[in-house]
């Protein structure tokens, strides 16, 4: 069984940073498209970017993209997204997700496929 664990939500200022973790346990996390999307309060849930099994395909979203930067460690089992220059449009729970793949250089943008899902952590970005 997969789990994911995330940490690094917090309440920030409008142009301010913060940098999200999620580390996955119970199988090889090497073996795992990661993904991170958000969903705010009455929308609906969006990827916000995705990172390929060798860390070299990246998806952004087009309002993240010069802000936000996904990366991995497979050493250490973490997936990361640091947000800079954060706007209060941000503001969103925001979850990281898996997918088991064969590719190590494909990346998936569609969030049916993702089959684990962290338990999601709230970033607020104050005006």
């Amino acid at each position: 069984q997969v789990q994911l664990v995330e940490s690094g939500g917090g309440l920030v200022q409008a142009g301010g940073s913060l940098r999200l973790s999620c580390v996955l346990s119970g199988r090889t996390f090497s073996d795992y498209i990661m993904g991170w999307f958000r969903q705010a309060p009455g929308k609906e849930r969006e990827i916000v970017a995705g990172i390929s099994r060798s860390g070299g395909g990246l998806y952004y979203r087009d309002s993240v993209k010069g802000r936000f930067t996904i990366s991995r460690d497979n050493a250490k089992n973490t997936v990361y997204l640091q947000m800079n220059s954060l706007k209060p449009e941000d503001t969103a729970v925001y979850y990281c997700a898996a997918d088991r793949s064969y590719s190590t250089v494909v990346v998936t943008t569609t969030q049916s496929e993702y089959d684990y899902w962290g338990q999601g952590t709230q970033v607020t970005v104050s005006s």
